[in-house]
């Protein structure tokens, strides 16, 4: 992770909430960026940024919906850990979620591919820089 300057602040924020969905077997789904995006072919946890008015639990129900097509309640979000990173010039807060319920099938509607891997797997994974430090965490929790 790069490391943040106190002397400098960094010119904008953003807050991404993100999910690591965890299936029976204790897998976790990762989804692969599309090529045209910054950090193209990387594997990522799903999800995206906040937008104006929203709670990091509101917009992770969105994405989800958007991004993968399922349904995701509320309830079934349990916070689980954060990264804090530069991106560029601007502070990124990632903030991951644990869902092990959801309604549907996961599809790939926005990335180039999905993964179900073990969160030991992940260390494999070309994956942000962000979300890198999640992953001995993960191991933790699930």
């Amino acid at each position: 992770m790069a490391a943040l300057d106190p002397v400098k602040p960094p010119k904008t924020s953003l807050v991404v909430a993100a999910a690591a969905l965890v299936d029976r077997d204790g897998r976790l789904l990762v989804q692969q960026r599309p090529e045209g995006l910054a950090m193209a072919g990387l594997w990522e946890f799903p999800g995206g940024k906040l937008e104006p008015g929203e709670t990091p639990e509101m917009a992770l129900i969105r994405e989800l919906d958007e991004e993968l097509g399922i349904a995701v309640d509320q309830a079934c979000l349990a916070p689980a850990c954060f990264a804090s990173d530069m991106l560029g010039d601007r502070h990124l807060l990632l903030l991951l979620y644990v869902c092990r319920k959801w309604r549907g099938t996961p599809i790939a509607r926005h990335a180039s591919a999905l993964g179900w891997v073990r969160p030991v797997e992940l260390h494999a994974l070309p994956m942000p820089p962000a979300d890198k430090p999640l992953i001995g965490l993960l191991e933790a929790l699930i």
